[in-house]
């Protein structure tokens, strides 16, 4: 077996975070991504998912708001329950807790890494998002992707739990547009 490999994906992660961090201590890249991150702890979200039933209801559809919102919110407790099972499980740290050079640029709600549960949940709410109306994806993909970097920049997680975590959630979003009729992972 190879140990060599591990060691050194290890090492070139840390230097990642250790570079975005750096970038992250400039004063319009941290207050930027420190909005992000906190606006992706769930404010934008259930704003979001009130918008979609305000709108729809203007446009005299608010069971088709109520329903997205709905499958949104559903998918979002899945999310969560899975997301606090894994931290429990993997126990990871979080990079500045194990390299003195990255500073966390914000507060962590726990002390754990693996997986970014941001970063998770809004890959899992864009996709069920943009499976019942794909005209928000110029929005949600940006904020999206905004989101996961963040969660480097900031130095509360590892690339890897932010690639893991996209994984995940694209897998919950997809099971979860697979089984709600009248919703698709294309639009």
């Amino acid at each position: 077996m190879n140990v060599r490999a591990p060691i050194a994906l290890v090492r070139r992660e840390t230097q990642l975070c250790v570079a975005a961090n750096r970038w992250g201590r400039r004063d319009l890249v941290r207050r930027y991504f420190a909005a992000v991150s906190r606006l992706g702890n769930g404010v934008f979200w259930y704003a979001l998912m009130a918008m979609i039933v305000l709108v729809r209801g203007f446009e005299g559809q608010w069971l088709d708001g109520l329903r997205a919102s709905a499958h949104m919110a559903a998918t979002g407790v899945v999310a969560l329950l899975l997301y606090r099972a894994l931290k429990r499980s993997t126990r990871r740290r979080r990079p500045y807790a194990d390299d003195a050079r990255i500073t966390a640029l914000v507060p962590v709600l726990d002390e754990f890494s693996f997986p970014s549960g941001h970063t998770l949940h809004a890959v899992a709410f864009t996709l069920v998002a943009l499976g019942h109306y794909p005209v928000l994806a110029w929005l949600l993909i940006p904020f999206g992707a905004s989101i996961g970097v963040s969660r480097v920049v900031l130095g509360v997680h590892y690339p890897s739990d932010v690639l893991a975590a996209t994984a995940i959630g694209t897998v919950i979003a997809s099971v979860s547009l697979w089984l709600v009729p009248g919703a698709t992972l294309l639009g």
